[in-house]
């Protein structure tokens, strides 16, 4: 069985950019990144210059997102956009699992066709995605739909001498293929089974927390396949590539294949799709820390023994936690995305599960949404104020033009210090105090043409690192959901801040009559009442602007 040609030049097929010259940044040069199989960071240099090819493992579509799969997507999300920052051409490539035990189970229970279930969750998943400002991926293939690249690279397994076919009493194929890791002497590499180096913290937390191959028992997040547990393995280590159907699995979710009737193991999708879309090697493979082991131990095993390289660096974001256990709907810690979504803006929301370098476990809390809606305040105030006294707010196109050579040194070298997201976002706001500082001072310069100059030059700065992390309000989805509040003319305002608004403008007016009677103690004690309230009032030459301390 034979697959059918790929296009030429995927990158042209999907991509109109890619037909444009390539001009990677300068600050490419210090871009260094953590890889899990070596346990070091080092600098990054792409496979082909100019290009980065990106795999990460998405959502299995069994049920709703909640916000420990969103963690994921928006940590790879900053890293893919500090590569498009950079000047890359990136080739993303985010795969949906839509057929497994879980989603065959849950769908039976529920009296539903299986990939209906997984259709109506797939298209959750992508609602979540664009909510939060995920942009959407190059490609994002379905394991479903991919199931003769599967046969062809088990095949390939079996021919090279690593996988097996279980037969049954009379020599025939009973859909059971494993892999046999005794044959692959590699086995092990990603996860350092054989403890040939030492193993950093964040792996020592994973073993801790989660499945490894440093630390054998019952895995409470990824249950055991019970085609894992086969008697029919002969070692225990062995996976399944291929897998003979459950009594209980519908006919239309059994393919026939040359080693029998049945569907694919959890891995083998993985190393399937990134070879059709990727080629024969790529540059990132990224995922959850969950994911380490088994799922991608065992997909590099079966990439390699296939006879195609693997990817060049693996990286794992870490999980979001609640208490210290890993949020996970099997432990009944999971919180939705609605859920979440229904009592903050995506925009804080965001901000809150980027927070912190994707290799650092996020705590959620409610601590966690009180400090990232305290950064959306001192965003937006000093975004709006800035408009406000520049009479306009610089054009997305501007904003985007903006290079990484361009950008705050301190903001550059954070993100190219593994992602460091936390100094990249004091880079920001330390931008923000000097912007303030200048505004507060614009009505004493004589030169105000001069300082605004400056005041636009540190709002285009600002907006410009915010959009790198995927969080300038003035850019969509934010403008269409209201997180833009009053920063940009024109921007849908939320019904808080238009309040807001209202009753302190009321406030300012009758401060303003009040010095036009020169009843200065009125006009003090109406400064000093909003002053204790946490507003900041600046006199100016066009009047009076506030501004959340």
């Amino acid at each position: 069985m034979g697959n059918s040609q790929e296009p030429q030049d995927f990158n042209i097929s999907v991509m109109p950019s890619s037909l444009t010259p390539v001009h990677v940044a300068k600050a490419a040069e210090g871009l260094n990144l953590y890889d899990t199989a070596s346990h070091q960071v080092s600098h990054f240099v792409p496979l082909k210059p100019g290009r980065v090819g990106i795999y990460v493992c998405g959502a299995t579509v069994q049920s709703s997102p909640h916000i420990g799969h969103i963690r994921a997507a928006v940590a790879f999300d900053v890293i893919r956009r500090w590569f498009l920052k950079l000047g890359y051409q990136v080739t993303f490539v985010r795969n949906v699992t839509d057929i497994d035990d879980k989603i065959l189970d849950k769908a039976a229970a529920a009296g539903q066709r299986w990939w209906a279930r997984a259709y109506y969750y797939e298209r959750e998943f992508t609602e979540a995605y664009n909510t939060l400002g995920v942009l959407p991926p190059t490609v994002e293939p379905r394991a479903t739909g991919h199931m003769s690249d599967m046969i062809d690279l088990i095949q390939r397994i079996i021919d090279n001498g690593h996988g097996y076919v279980v037969v049954d009493s009379d020599g025939k194929p009973t859909g059971n293929v494993y892999f046999d890791v005794a044959s692959w002497p590699h086995y092990g590499e990603l996860t350092h089974q054989k403890q040939t180096a030492e193993v950093d913290e964040a792996a020592a937390v994973a073993d801790r927390m989660g499945p490894s191959v440093d630390a054998t028992g019952a895995d409470k997040y990824n249950p055991v396949d019970p085609a894992d547990a086969s008697p029919d393995k002969h070692d225990p280590r062995d996976f399944a590539l291929w897998k003979a159907p459950k009594d209980t699995d519908p006919e239309d979710a059994r393919w026939s294949t040359p080693f029998g009737v049945g569907r694919p193991g959890w891995h083998i999708e993985c190393s399937a799709m990134s070879h059709r879309y990727l080629g024969d090697g790529f540059d990132i493979h990224g995922g959850g820390l969950d994911l380490r082991f088994p799922h991608h131990e065992n997909e590099m095993a079966q990439t390699r023994a296939a006879g195609y390289p693997s990817a060049a660096r693996w990286m794992h974001s870490a999980w979001v936690t609640a208490k210290g256990e890993k949020m996970s709907k099997s432990l009944g810690t999971g919180l939705s995305v609605p859920s979440v979504l229904a009592e903050h803006s995506a925009w804080v929301v965001r901000y809150a599960l980027g927070s912190v370098q994707y290799r650092s476990m996020l705590e959620w809390s409610d601590q966690a949404l009180v400090e990232a809606q305290a950064a959306y305040d001192r965003v937006s105030n000093f975004i709006e104020r800035a408009g406000v006294v520049l009479g306009e707010q610089p054009t997305r196109d501007e904003i985007v033009a903006v290079s990484a050579d361009e950008l705050s040194a301190n903001f550059v070298a954070a993100l190219n210090d593994d992602i460091n997201v936390s100094g990249a976002t004091a880079a920001i706001f330390t931008a923000i105090r000097s912007g303030n500082t200048l505004l507060s001072k614009l009505a004493d310069r004589v030169d105000s043409s001069a300082a605004k100059a400056e005041v636009r030059e540190t709002l285009v700065s600002v907006r410009a690192m915010l959009d790198t992390l995927g969080l300038d309000p003035l850019a969509e989805p934010w403008l269409s959901d209201g997180a833009a509040g009053g920063a940009g003319a024109g921007a849908g305002e939320s019904p808080e801040h238009v309040a807001l608004e209202a009753l302190i403008a009321e406030q300012l007016t009758a401060r303003q009559e009040a010095r036009k009677a020169r009843d200065f103690a009125k006009a003090d004690a109406i400064r000093d009442a909003l002053g204790a309230a946490g507003i900041a009032i600046e006199d100016g030459p066009q009047g009076s602007t506030w501004s959340l301390k």
